[in-house]
């Protein structure tokens, strides 16, 4: 009967910690090893690629069987388990991470806390030529449950970003429109005075410490808010679980015989079913008013899932570029042969457009940077803001126990093989975020510079600072740390 095995359709058992049975283990593991060894199917006459995914699976199975069995004992011994999530962890993340062949021979993955520990602990071997250093800032792991509410854009949180203006400026820069933020009836500009009484605010280490902490892991916190009236309010926010809404605003902007639309989108997670549908509706409404351009906000948008990048892309890409190249996803030498995937525009909606603006900053990560590199073949892309965050490569999920990990496994380039902006897209116009005006202003830094070059060919309002302050820097760097960034692909091991 084992001759008539499929090795690809085995059901292993006992991967799973909380799997008891330790027969099942024993009988899946002679199963892998009866095909292996007697070349069932035919695996001893195929490529060693495939020997080594015969022989990684099998050193999960084997791990998983010495699991079951001290659990079999009745020792209810809880170290066993972790430990073992722990192997298994290291066993995926070193045959499927990009950078694999400088992962060192000796690594012992129980001597780190747990599985995020273990994926923080390979992005020092990321070595990627022309860059001094490690260039993966991204692996992680991450209970399920708490990537459940992720994945699906579910916040438990206050509902607004905050970003520092200038040193001492600290300003609102989104509310989640259905938040406790947004029913106080918080938008973004207003300036925060004090935090939890404390009107000490600046980019001090100490500072930033504090006003984070009360913003992402409070059940409340008081804030003295001054309105753009000049007005103060005091409100207290009380966090709560929401949706996120990606979309932020839609609109279009007339002048004279020209017009433009103009959307800000925030993130690709989320409902991907009523995602596509909302940019569906949004791009009928631009393709029927005839906008003559377009501008894409993507300023806070860390990335999310590529399925939803590409169906911004097929809307976005001009008609000749249907059935071209989008992009390319690239695994490490052992999957590439497995792995390795084009995909091709799509064209969707009628919107035809020779250009197109991006508004960006250094938040501006992973799925939103493939989208704008994709595009880039195909028509005029200009970028407005700061340099964006720089993660041409990405990941999917893996279970291991009550966890996912999430080692960087593929880079992403496009039709003309460029990608490795490990320092970010660079602007065409270096242009302050002006946190100081509402979505949509026209005087707003950035939009406004777009609309500018739209009407006179020039970009207007660019920034005297070339290089953003230190300290200003990495302060919003910590008030950020909470969104996701990542692209993020559907694939299954």
């Amino acid at each position: 009967m084992l001759a008539n095995v499929n090795f690809w359709e085995i059901n292993v058992k006992g991967t799973d910690p909380g799997n008891h049975e330790h027969s099942k283990c024993v009988i899946s593991v002679c199963v892998v090893l009866y095909c292996y060894s007697s070349g069932i199917p035919n695996l001893n006459n195929r490529n060693m690629k495939l020997k080594n995914i015969a022989l990684f699976f099998l050193s999960a199975v084997v791990l998983s069987v010495f699991g079951c069995k001290k659990e079999s004992n009745g020792s209810g011994n809880t170290t066993a388990v972790e430990d073992r999530v722990k192997d298994t962890a290291w066993s995926y993340a070193k045959d499927l991470y990009l950078w694999d062949d400088h992962l060192p021979f000796t690594f012992n993955a129980r001597s780190y806390a747990d599985p995020d520990a273990i994926m923080k602990a390979l992005r020092p071997y990321s070595i990627e030529p022309g860059f001094a250093d490690p260039v993966d800032r991204w692996s992680f792991a991450i209970k399920k449950s708490e990537w459940d509410d992720v994945s699906a854009g579910i916040s438990g949180d206050l509902g607004l970003g905050i970003f520092f203006m200038s040193e001492n400026d600290l300003r609102v820069s989104y509310v989640e429109p259905a938040s406790p933020a947004a029913a106080a009836g918080i938008e973004r500009s207003w300036r925060i005075l004090s935090v939890n009484g404390n009107t000490t605010i600046n980019t001090s280490d100490a500072v930033v410490s504090r006003i984070s902490t009360a913003l992402f892991n409070s059940t409340s916190a008081g804030f003295t808010f001054e309105k753009p009236d000049g007005t103060a309010v005091d409100i207290t926010l009380v966090a709560a679980t929401y949706q996120d809404e990606p979309i932020i605003l839609d609109t279009i902007y007339s002048d004279g015989g020209s017009k433009t639309g103009y959307f800000v989108f925030n993130s690709f997670l989320g409902n991907v079913d009523n995602i596509k549908t909302r940019l569906g509706n949004i791009f009928d409404k631009f393709a029927s008013a005839g906008i003559n351009d377009m501008i894409v906000d993507l300023r806070y948008n860390g990335g999310g899932y590529v399925e939803l990048q590409n169906e911004l892309a097929n809307y976005l890409v001009p008609s000749a570029g249907n059935s071209g190249v989008m992009l390319e996803e690239k695994f490490n030498d052992h999957y590439s042969a497995f792995f390795d995937t084009t995909i091709n525009y799509q064209k969707k909606g009628t919107l035809n457009l020779n250009r197109i603006f991006f508004i960006i900053t250094k938040n501006t990560a992973s799925a939103s940077e493939l989208l704008i590199n994709s595009l880039k073949p195909y028509m005029e892309v200009k970028l407005i803001g700061r340099a964006s965050h720089g993660k041409p490569v990405g990941y999917f999920n893996i279970g291991v126990g009550d966890w996912y990990i999430f080692p960087v496994s593929f880079r992403s380039v496009n039709k003309n093989g460029e990608g490795n902006y490990f320092n970010g897209l660079q602007p065409d116009a270096i242009v302050d975020d002006g946190l100081d005006r509402p979505w949509g202003d026209v005087n707003e830094n950035c939009l406004a510079s777009a609309l500018y070059y739209i009407g006179h060919g020039a970009f207007s309002r660019i920034s005297p600072r070339v290089q953003q302050d230190t300290r200003l820097e990495s302060g919003n760097d910590v008030l950020d740390v909470k969104r996701f960034k990542g692209a993020v692909r559907n694939l299954k091991i």
